[in-house]
């Protein structure tokens, strides 16, 4: 691992858009309006950042100054039904898709315009979680080519207790048969404050930078939301399952550094472990109790520590 003395947090609002990016649309192949983010000279290279389920551009700002820092042209967006890039479902807190393969049909779109600005530059993607999920799958099958990438945390099993994986998917399934494609899978009642406990465990130590998630999210109430649909539940099953499949992963070319978090209380580090394994060219990295789901959001000595891998990783592999 790269030794390079990372300074502390640094002196920037991380409840403001930082100087010097740019918010724009991008549209889809059929049409869809998905808000894109872009920061960086691009001495160093150009980067395509993704975010997870629920997750928004806001929530990555940090990340995003400090490789911009080091001269990335880095470029981030919201998935489509989240964050500023619209809703699938009538209740705008619900997370809906039909089928993952819109959104891998998204990042194909979305990447096929980045290659054309990076052009020769260096090429690295970084997926977190869900976006994790997509960009493997998008690797597996050669819908995308950067350099490098790197996967956080990425949702390649989820914990379903108390019903093991393959009865939570078939639960989902009958979900959608009798007509709830469109609900949400489970309830989140924001108001209360247990429930905003248990899910800031779930994502990060720093009461600091979740804290920020929950002003970003009052402050523009219109990029908040809540559960997933039980479409959404079904797809995620079929999704992972695809990625399962013998001969699937022996198929990614690209060099990969995977970050995982043994306690990880959403997605399964032993799926992830598995993965790597599998992966012809692939580095991994698990924490152990200092970090929950969220790594490059977690405490200061976590996430530089993240960081610092990355950092290093590209170094070597996208230099």
């Amino acid at each position: 691992m790269d030794s390079r003395p990372y300074p502390p947090a640094p002196e920037w609002d991380r409840r403001s858009w930082p100087d010097g990016g740019r918010v724009d649309q991008f549209s889809a192949a059929d049409g869809w309006p998905l808000r894109r983010y872009r920061l960086g000279s691009g001495a160093r290279g150009h980067m395509l950042v993704m975010g997870g389920r629920g997750d928004m551009i806001e929530k990555f700002l940090e990340v995003i100054v400090h490789w911009a820092g080091l001269g990335w042209a880095v470029t981030s967006f919201d998935w489509r039904g989240q964050g500023g890039s619209g809703r699938l479902a009538a209740d705008p807190l619900t997370g809906h898709i039909e089928d993952f393969s819109q959104w891998l049909d998204d990042l194909g779109g979305i990447a096929q315009a980045w290659e054309r600005d990076a052009g020769p530059a260096p090429r690295a993607m970084i997926g977190h979680s869900m976006g994790g999920h997509l960009l493997l799958r998008a690797l597996a099958e050669r819908r995308v080519a950067p350099d490098a990438a790197v996967l956080v945390a990425p949702m390649l099993g989820v914990h379903s207790a108390p019903l093991p994986a393959r009865g939570a998917w078939a639960l989902a399934r009958l979900a959608c048969a009798v007509g709830l494609a469109k609900r949400q899978a489970w309830t989140q009642r924001e108001e209360s404050a247990h429930q905003r406990r248990m899910r800031e465990q779930r994502l990060t130590h720093d009461p600091a930078r979740y804290a920020d998630e929950l002003w970003w999210r009052a402050h523009d109430p219109a990029i908040a939301l809540g559960p997933p649909s039980w479409r959404w539940v079904e797809q995620a099953f079929a999704s992972m399952a695809a990625l399962e499949r013998p001969g699937v992963l022996e198929n990614v070319a690209t060099p990969l550094l995977l970050l995982a978090a043994r306690r990880d209380k959403l997605v399964r580090t032993d799926a992830i472990c598995a993965a790597a394994a599998r992966l012809p060219d692939a580095r991994l990295h698990v924490y152990g109790p200092e970090s929950a789901h969220e790594i490059l959001r977690e405490w200061d000595w976590v996430r530089l520590d993240a960081l610092a891998r990355i950092d290093s990783f590209l170094d070597e592999r996208a230099p």
